[in-house]
């Protein structure tokens, strides 16, 4: 690999990438105001339908599955060969950016098509896989293609789910040629290598280290509460502080102990996202605080040792304050570690193009979640501008897509057959 030709069209390549990424983004439900790109909307269709043709142009099979996940497939050289699969999601936040997951389903693309400009041949199969639910904003539900494809839908409950118009998802699916009754063989079926996400970070880490990419160590584990603290309401000018059961002094006593404790733990994140006062006015002690804690880690055990922590404090804050403390948990959902042997590869496909990295965890959630079920996962990010997403503000330098694109295309090339057999029994 190299050489000045090979620099050529790594360079047109890349150019095309950031061209398509540009027409994609006009694939929107809120032309002139960001990227709105719902599941199983409008856009979504003509999303679908664009990525879909450029996989033709490229000399891929293309189908749609009962999920409606957009499948590309390269052939392996021989039937019952095991299949390597990457990819992302195409749908998207309201008022989103235009490289979250767009830039993982097009990459890949690229990938394929520096791979063909060289004449690369590989001895395993290739899917292409643009994922359609992956953000959950339509639907109360999420990961519905990436959970079809790895087995794990629940099908039932997702399919009764329904947007803010009353239109359920199984309703959806079949207006955009979906199958509902066709989830549960959507699983993908014989030997698969892995899974291969490139992303950008939507963090600001890589930027603030000056590096260009990024290997994910694992996609964090998340646990969301919902707590209560009650305590008595009363007048303002009348009760003396030291007589005061303020349910609001003591949740934000609360707020400063969960900081405290995240901030000393590596990699632990923290966030109060919703508060909410009782009874509101601004002569009334309050009796009554609400708040929300999102705690993640890349390690469960990590995260479990936080909640412990906090949950201690925030009793004994409760007790000195003499409220009512209860707590709601609302959402669990473990952490997906990349596979080893996958990030050491990846490693060695940057460090072959000259490109420094890091190793670092991810703080969002991802299809790879789901795929982690199925077969190893590995994630490759790509540095975003001011660590900002899901707002039209997203941006990448064409040059650090560049880049991705080659050390994925190094990646697939360097997978050699005896390595292949044994990843495909993992």
């Amino acid at each position: 690999m190299g050489g000045q030709d090979d620099d050529g069209q790594a360079q047109a390549i890349a150019a095309r990438l950031m061209q398509r990424l540009d027409l994609l983004a006009d694939c929107t439900d809120t032309p002139g105001h960001g990227l709105s790109r719902l599941f199983l909307s409008p856009a979504h269709r003509r999303a679908v339908d664009l990525v879909g043709g450029w996989m033709r142009e490229a000399g891929l099979s293309v189908r749609m599955d009962a999920a409606a996940s957009l499948i590309g497939e390269l052939a392996g050289p021989t039937p019952g060969v095991p299949v390597l699969l990457v990819g992302s999601h195409l749908d998207s936040v309201r008022d989103g950016g235009r490289f979250d997951g767009n830039l993982g389903v097009l990459g890949g693309l690229a990938a394929l098509e520096l791979l063909h400009a060289r004449g690369v041949v590989l001895p395993f199969g290739v899917l292409l896989l643009a994922f359609g639910d992956e953000e959950g904003v339509r639907f109360p539900v999420t990961l519905t293609g990436s959970r079809a494809l790895a087995g794990t839908l629940d099908i039932e409950r997702q399919l009764a789910a329904t947007d803010a118009d009353g239109i359920s998802l199984a309703e959806a699916l079949s207006a955009f040629d979906g199958d509902p009754d066709g989830l549960s063989t959507a699983r993908i079926a014989g030997p698969v290598l892995g899974f291969v996400e490139l992303h950008i970070e939507q963090g600001p880490v890589l930027e603030q280290a000056g590096l260009a990419l990024g290997i994910v160590t694992a996609i964090n584990g998340a646990g969301r509460y919902r707590l209560l603290v009650e305590g008595e309401a009363g007048h303002a000018g009348t009760v003396p502080m030291a007589s005061r059961r303020d349910a609001l002094a003591a949740a934000a006593e609360m707020l400063v102990a969960i900081r405290r404790i995240a901030l000393g733990l590596q990699d632990v994140t923290a966030t109060i996202g919703r508060i909410e006062v009782q009874p509101g006015a601004v002569n009334v002690i309050p009796g009554q605080a609400m708040f929300t804690l999102d705690l993640r880690a890349p390690l469960d055990t990590d995260r479990t040792k936080a909640w412990n922590a906090i949950r201690a404090d925030i009793g004994a804050i409760a007790q000195a304050h003499g409220v009512r403390l209860a707590i709601e948990p609302v959402h669990d959902a473990p952490a997906a570690p990349c596979d080893t042997a996958l990030q050491s590869r990846l490693e060695q496909a940057c460090a072959a193009e000259g490109v420094a990295t890091r190793r670092l965890p991810s703080g969002a959630g991802h299809d790879a979640m789901a795929m982690a079920s199925l077969c190893p996962i590995a994630m490759l990010f790509v540095r975003c501008k001011g660590g900002i997403s899901h707002t039209p503000a997203e941006a990448i330098q064409a040059g650090d897509a560049a880049l991705g694109v080659r050390v994925l295309a190094r990646l697939l090339q360097s997978w050699i057959p005896d390595r292949s057999a044994q990843v495909s029994r993992w």
